[in-house]
């Protein structure tokens, strides 16, 4: 018979009582493992310990056994100390991880099912789907499939995981223990090494109920999570976090042959004139409060090149139209594109600007609800491309200059409707370094703004037709190959308010905008190892004829 081990954080006896009521009396329960903070006293170990032998092990394998309760103390729960002990302690065929905070139930039924699908498919971890008790409710909380691009470590494994000794055993003889140094990555270390030696299966089944208190967790995660996480990267206090995932998953780029050296490809020159030096593209639907502002903004731009500003019309229906076709008659370098389809997304409207005959040779991103910080920002970005020398003044001149970036990005201030500012307040991507930035591009969720784009090289790539992470592809691409330029200043004024594309997700969209931006680090990581394939094998055959190790090449 399979034996397990559960395993879960204690806070007091009283919440441990509430959560062992929750959980399977199955007889392949043989021992749990707790992780405390605090100190635990000989007397709550004797009431824990009395309570699970009458309750949970009585009659039942490991119910006789000498101490079924075994505690891990630490600082962190998923820090590598904790971890490791934890893989110590464990001697059952299969651990159950409680990674929420808060009480979770697990039937016998759901239990055995979840072993099941583990013996079924020699996984390494099994998560499953879940039901929330919430508002008086219960909702369900579906996941969505662990691929090889899932190597965040926001990943959502839901309150539940479930991990193979067998797998484990053969990942640490392999790679040996989590390294001892992480304060809070020991089981996303884990978690990557063992999706490198064995399938992560999601089944698509809720098979737990979480009660009022939980807030799911991923396997792993600051002991104060931020309030928003959809800057919890970029904020100063989390850096020494940030920096210790980072690590850890590099290593794990590394391990897979999906790691990319700091050598870039040298940029091409210009292969025909374009009509001005830049263009400002703004898609834009249905945005008459803003898009007045956000063209005004970049028509005031001081520069000492010629500029437009393309604005892709993805047929509005609220005035918005309107208010651009105003504005062009008041001032030519503004363009007012309609596309002939109407099928396009953000990226399908980008696409609209950046092949039209009237793109500039860069093209410089400004949402449509967005503001420039002030007059010399387009000046700011394009002299980036070509820093430490001045930027060229007329297009022609850059048929023989070649920039040093494929793209360069920007940083931005996050401000209310007003334009007052709001936390988090300056987003700057700092956790970017010249060396490792596009391979923790893979683990983070964005790159940042305002971006701006060497057009002969973006017309190669272009936008996949999607309404979100359209940009995060085509940076992923774009700097596989090519350097990537960044200003750290706030050049950019980022609304955050209740028409914001992000703001109050569903879970369920939530849910497709995460897949989908997974399925581009998955794409991203196979690109990346059929290249360092051909490379490796270049190398040997190089090697046999007696020629030098050949450069990057970005095709």
């Amino acid at each position: 018979m399979r034996t397990l081990t559960l395993a879960f954080v204690y806070e007091n006896l009283t919440a441990f009582r509430q959560q062992l009521d929750l959980l399977p009396r199955s007889p392949s329960v043989t021992d749990l493992i707790l992780f405390h903070r605090e100190e635990v006293s000989d007397e709550e170990r004797a009431a824990m310990t009395h309570f699970v032998r009458r309750e949970m092990l009585a009659d039942r394998a490991g119910g006789g056994q000498q101490d079924p309760l075994r505690f891990i103390r630490c600082g962190e729960f998923f820090s590598a100390e904790a971890v490791n002990r934890l893989l110590e302690l464990w001697t059952s065929d299969y651990l159950v991880l409680l990674l929420g905070r808060g009480l979770v139930e697990v039937s016998d039924r759901s239990l055995e099912r979840l072993l099941d699908v583990a013996d079924d498919t020699g996984a390494g971890i099994v998560y499953a789907d879940f039901w929330q008790h919430e508002g008086g409710r219960l909702q369900e909380r579906r996941l969505i499939e662990y691929q090889p691009g899932s190597l965040r470590d926001t990943f959502d494994f839901g309150p539940v995981m479930v991990l193979s000794r067998r797998v484990v055993h053969a990942v640490r003889a392999a790679l040996g223990p989590v390294d001892p140094r992480w304060r809070w990555g020991g089981l996303y270390d884990l978690r990557l090494k063992i999706s490198s030696h064995a399938p992560i299966v999601h089944v698509p089944e809720p098979l737990s109920l979480c009660w009022p208190r939980l807030t799911v967790a991923s396997d792993a995660e600051p002991t104060d999570a931020p309030e928003d996480p959809l800057f919890a990267y970029v904020k100063p206090e989390n850096r020494a976090y940030e920096q210790e995932m980072e690590e850890i998953a590099t290593a794990h780029l590394r391990r897979i042959g999906a790691y990319l050296e700091p050598v870039f490809a040298p940029i091409p020159l210009p292969e025909h004139d374009f009509p001005v030096l830049a263009s400002v593209v703004i898609p834009v639907r249905n945005r008459a409060r803003t898009i007045g502002d956000a063209l005004r903004s970049a028509l005031a731009q001081r520069t000492t090149f010629s500029f437009n500003v393309i604005v892709v019309d993805n047929f509005s229906t609220d005035g918005t139209s309107e208010i651009i076709e105003q504005m062009r008659r008041e001032d030519d370098r503004l363009l007012h594109r309609i596309p002939s389809r109407r099928d396009l997304g953000i990226g399908g409207c980008w696409n609209e600007a950046i092949f039209s005959p009237s793109c500039g040779l860069f093209a410089v991103q400004l949402d449509s609800d967005d503001l420039y910080a002030d007059a010399d920002v387009l000046q700011k970005i394009i002299a980036a491309f070509y820093a430490p020398e001045a930027p060229p003044a007329a297009p022609e001149e850059a048929r023989s200059r070649a920039p040093r970036y494929a793209l360069v990005i920007g940083s931005y201030r996050t401000v209310n409707f007003d334009g007052e500012p709001i936390p988090p307040g300056v987003v700057d991507h700092r956790e970017w370094t010249p060396d490792n930035g596009r391979n923790n591009a893979l683990r983070v969720s964005g790159f940042g703004a305002p971006r701006a784009f060497y057009v002969p090289l973006l017309r190669r790539v272009g936008f996949p037709n999607v309404s979100f992470g359209e940009d995060y592809a085509v940076c992923l691409r774009l700097s596989r190959h090519y350097e990537v330029g960044r200003i750290y200043e706030p050049l950019l004024l980022v609304r955050r308010w209740e028409d914001n594309t992000d703001r109050n997700l569903t879970p369920e969209r939530a849910n497709r905008y995460e897949a989908y931006k997974d399925w581009l680090r998955t794409v991203e990581i196979l690109a990346r190892q059929k290249g360092e394939a051909a490379r490796t094998f270049q190398s040997a055959r190089d090697a046999q004829a007696g020629k030098p190790a050949p450069q990057e090449s970005a095709t």
